[in-house]
């Protein structure tokens, strides 16, 4: 993130746990006026800092997804072999997160879907089939323990 104040960094934390509040209510939390909260935020959008806001979608209860952390090696780290695979992971709903990483994989996917069925439609159909991907490696998660994202 970028070099950010006090103030800023509390507009952040405070933003990611309900990006709907309102302005009057975001500037009550951080102790600024109205007018210097909104400054703040438009300045943070206009950086960066604040790339967008999103809805998060719960289609079911928890217990009617499963949620699988994949690991993907590729041929050949170049940044065209990089822009192929980010450009295809971004097109496919299934994955939530996509981590560029060090060490053994190249990237650390994040994946909902129904049920171990589902998983193994999406591996044949559509991870098996991303540009340059040499070695995939899943696991099952059991149950998630802590999650700093807004609840479902």
């Amino acid at each position: 993130m970028a070099n950010l104040d006090d103030i800023d960094s509390h507009i952040v934390r405070v933003l990611r746990g309900d990006g709907r509040i309102s302005n009057a209510e975001l500037a009550v939390a951080v102790g600024l006026s109205p007018s210097a909260c909104l400054r703040r935020v438009r300045l943070l959008e206009r950086a960066g800092v604040i790339r967008g806001y999103a809805a998060i979608i719960h289609e079911g209860a928890p217990e009617d997804r499963l949620v699988v952390f994949t690991q993907i090696t590729l041929d050949r780290q170049t940044e065209e072999y990089l822009n192929r695979f980010e450009t295809a992971v971004c097109r496919c709903p299934e994955i939530t997160d996509c981590h560029l990483m060090t060490g053994t994989a190249d990237y650390l996917l994040k994946i909902e879907v129904k049920n171990a069925g589902d998983y193994e439609r999406l591996h044949k159909e559509v991870l098996s089939r991303l540009p340059g991907v040499a070695r995939i490696q899943s696991s099952f998660a059991i149950r998630a323990v802590v999650s700093r994202r807004p609840a479902r």
